[in-house]
C-alpha cells in the first residue's frame, strides 16, 4: 500500500507523533525542540565561521566582526545574522507550509554531505593517502548520498528550489569578489621605496607648493617594509603634489593571538618618513585613530619625532600640527577596454564594495581627520583609438 497524502489525511496519520507511544509525546516534544534549537546554533555558528574564513582568503566583502570571548572560533558577524533573520524570515512567508521547506531542508542536507565528501577526499589527496583508500571512500559514500540525492530530487519542484536559487546566490556573490580581485591584481604594482624618497624629500621641502599638511598618514597593504603601492607615490607626486612635513605609512598586520598589540617604527628618513607597522590580535579592534595618536606620543616623550606645526606664527607657540588620513578608494575608470563580462564583473565588484564595510570603518579612523581620494583602475587601458584631425 502506498501512503499518499490522502491516506495519511483519511486515517489520521502524522509521521511524527505516530513514532512515538501516547506517554512519551510530551518528553519527545521537548527533545525534538532541543535538537533543533542545537542544530540552529551549529549551522548560525557554522555560518559565521565560514564568512570568517571566506574574508581571510578575500572571497567575500568585508563586514564587522564581533569576538564575545577569548577564543578565536567565537565570532558574531552582524550583518550576516540580520541576512539569516531576513532569509528565515522570507521562507515561510513565501512557502507558508512545511512540506515545502522540508523539501529544501531536505536538499539542502545532502547536497552538504556532497560537498563534505568532495572536501575531505580532497584533503585526503592533500596529505598523500594511498590512492586505493581515496577511492573506496569515494565510491562508498558516493554511492549513499547520490541515492539520497535521486530520491530527492522529485522534491525539487516542491520547495527544493530555493536551497539551489540561495547557493547559486552565495556562489555568485564570492565568484565576483575573486575574479574582481584577479583583474585588480594587473594595476596592482609595488614599487622600491628608495627610488622615490629624493622625489618625496624635494616636495617636502619645496616651499613653492602650497603646505597639503603637516602630517601626511596613508595606509599601506605592503608587507615589505622597502616597497610601497605606486598609488601612494601617483599620489603623493602625480595627481596633485601632496607636500607635507612628515610622512607617515601605516601597515597592520592580525595576529592568531587574540590580544597582541604591538608596534614597530622605521625611521626611513628621521623627521621625514616614518613607517610603523600595528600587529594586532584577532580579537584587538583596529582602532587606528587612537592607536596612531598613542605612537605618535611614545616617539614624541622619546624624542624621535617633531610633531609641532612648521608654520612660524603657530610653531613659536608650541601648536601641534595637523594630521591628515588619507584613504585610497578605486572606481572603474571610463578610458578601461574590458570584455563585457569582466566589465559587468567589475560593477557588480563595486556595487558590492559600496554596501560593505568601508576602509575607514574598518579601521577605526575619525572622519574628521580623513579625505577619501579616488583614484582610477586602469586595468585594460584603450589602445586603439581612432582619432583624425582635421584642418579648415
Amino acid at each position: 500500500m502506498t501512503i499518499t497524502d490522502e491516506l495519511k489525511k483519511s486515517m489520521g496519520i502524522n509521521a511524527f507523533y505516530d513514532l512515538m507511544p501516547h506517554w512519551f509525546i510530551i518528553p519527545g516534544v521537548l527533545i525534538a525542540t532541543t535538537a533543533a534549537i542545537i542544530a540552529s546554533q551549529a549551522m548560525v555558528s557554522g555560518a559565521f565561521t565560514l564568512i570568517s574564513e571566506a574574508m581571510r582568503l578575500n572571497l567575500w566583502p568585508k563586514v564587522r566582526i564581533r569576538y564575545p570571548s577569548e577564543e578565536k572560533g567565537q565570532l558574531f558577524i552582524p550583518a550576516i545574522n540580520s541576512l539569516m533573520f531576513l532569509g528565515c524570515v522570507g521562507v515561510v512567508l513565501y512557502f507558508q507550509k512545511s512540506s515545502s521547506m522540508e523539501a529544501a531542508y531536505g536538499l539542502a542536507i545532502i547536497v552538504t554531505m556532497l560537498m563534505t565528501t568532495i572536501l575531505f577526499a580532497n584533503y585526503l589527496v592533500l596529505q598523500r593517502a594511498r590512492s586505493g583508500w581515496i577511492y573506496v571512500f569515494l565510491a562508498t559514500y558516493a554511492i549513499v548520498e547520490s541515492a539520497y540525492l535521486v530520491a530527492l530530487l522529485k522534491k525539487f519542484t516542491h520547495g527544493g528550489y530555493i536551497t539551489l536559487m540561495i547557493g547559486m546566490l552565495m556562489f555568485l556573490i564570492m565568484y565576483i569578489w575573486y575574479r574582481a580581485r584577479k583583474i585588480k591584481n594587473r594595476y596592482v604594482e609595488f614599487v622600491r621605496m628608495e627610488h622615490y624618497i629624493p622625489k618625496i624629500q624635494d616636495l617636502s621641502n619645496d616651499r613653492s607648493v602650497p603646505l597639503y599638511a603637516t602630517h601626511l598618514v596613508y595606509l599601506t597593504s605592503a608587507n615589505n617594509p622597502k616597497e610601497i603601492e605606486h598609488k601612494v607615490i601617483y599620489s603623493i607626486l602625480n595627481k596633485k603634489p601632496k607636500r607635507a612635513e612628515i610622512y607617515w605609512f601605516v601597515h597592520v598586520d592580525t595576529m592568531d593571538d587574540p590580544y597582541t598589540c604591538e608596534y614597530k617604527v622605521e625611521h626611513i628618513i628621521p623627521n621625514d618618513i616614518i613607517r610603523i607597522d600595528f600587529r594586532l590580535g584577532f580579537r584587538m579592534e583596529p582602532r587606528l585613530n587612537l592607536m596612531f595618536r598613542k605612537v605618535v606620543e611614545d616617539l614624541v616623550a622619546n624624542k624621535e619625532v617633531n610633531i609641532m606645526s612648521r608654520y612660524e606664527s603657530l610653531a613659536s607657540s608650541q601648536i601641534v600640527g595637523d594630521f591628515q588620513f588619507i584613504v585610497m578608494e578605486k572606481y572603474l575608470s571610463q578610458d578601461n577596454e574590458l570584455p563585457f563580462f569582466e566589465r559587468v564583473v567589475m560593477k557588480l565588484h563595486f556595487w558590492l564594495k559600496e554596501h560593505s564595510l568601508s576602509e575607514e570603518k574598518g579601521f577605526g579612523l575619525d572622519v574628521a581627520n580623513v579625505t577619501i581620494e579616488k583614484f582610477p583602475l586602469i586595468v585594460a587601458p584603450v589602445t586603439n583609438l581612432k582619432l583624425k584631425r582635421t584642418e579648415e
